[in-house]
């Protein structure tokens, strides 16, 4: 039997919220109000995401590479991190989202992971859809830590046993990753997940992006042929 083109809405999106900084520097603005910027188009999405069925949506909005950007940029990111995640209840309340982290809570200063903890918990009983952010997250970086909860009794493990360790178990492979503003990598996104992952790369710089653009990728991943390696 040849594979058949996928019709379904897909289960998890996961979208690399790339060129903030490059809008800004394009209309002579710092690179911050790039991020303000970033932070209402992801509104946007999780609303359009919901809206077309998707039950589960990660947004890469700070990796363990990021730390090595300027001082003053990092500062504001968490800054930004810290005041809008439980700001914005009343739109997780309105669209029924469930908010669930991804990355390192460590890494992060106090008041950023006190936030990310209380937005957790505040929208824990929500039952629309699932939304991952995945802050201070690496891909391999979430292997080593999940390595490191392994049992040395367990070793070695079938994959099934070692998903137990990830940041988020239950959290299916993303069916489709986004990477928005032209750039064509992965660059440490959700390395263990992403191996069928379907890849669509769009060149319009993440505070540009619509619903119209969501819209195109899901047109875009209906008409892809999945495999799972089956090469029939």
């Amino acid at each position: 039997m040849q594979p058949t083109p996928n019709r379904e809405s897909p289960a998890h999106v996961a979208i690399f919220m790339d060129g903030n900084g490059r809008w800004a520097q394009a209309r002579g603005l710092p690179r911050t109000e790039g991020h303000r910027e970033g932070l209402k188009a992801a509104k946007r999405i999780v609303k359009a995401a919901s809206t077309a069925g998707i039950q589960n949506l990660t947004l890469y909005t700070f990796s363990t590479e990021n730390w090595k950007r300027a001082q003053e940029e990092v500062k504001f990111l968490m800054g930004l991190v810290s005041k809008y995640l439980c700001a914005e209840f009343d739109f997780y309340k309105e669209h029924h989202v469930r908010v669930v982290h991804s990355g390192n809570l460590e890494g992060l200063p106090p008041e950023v992971r006190d936030a990310i903890l209380r937005v957790l918990d505040d929208t824990a009983g929500f039952d629309g859809i699932r939304v991952n952010l995945a802050i201070n997250y690496g891909g391999r970086d979430e292997i080593l830590r999940a390595m490191s909860k392994v049992p040395a009794g367990r070793l070695p493990c079938t994959e099934a046993e070692f998903r137990q360790y990830l940041d988020i178990p239950d959290l299916p492979d993303p069916d489709l990753i986004i990477r928005a503003g032209g750039e064509l990598r992965l660059s440490n996104f959700l390395i263990w997940q992403a191996a069928y992952s379907e890849l669509y790369f769009s060149d319009t710089l993440w505070p540009d992006w619509t619903e119209d653009d969501l819209a195109t990728a899901l047109v875009e991943y209906a008409r892809r042929e999945r495999r799972f390696g089956d090469a029939r």
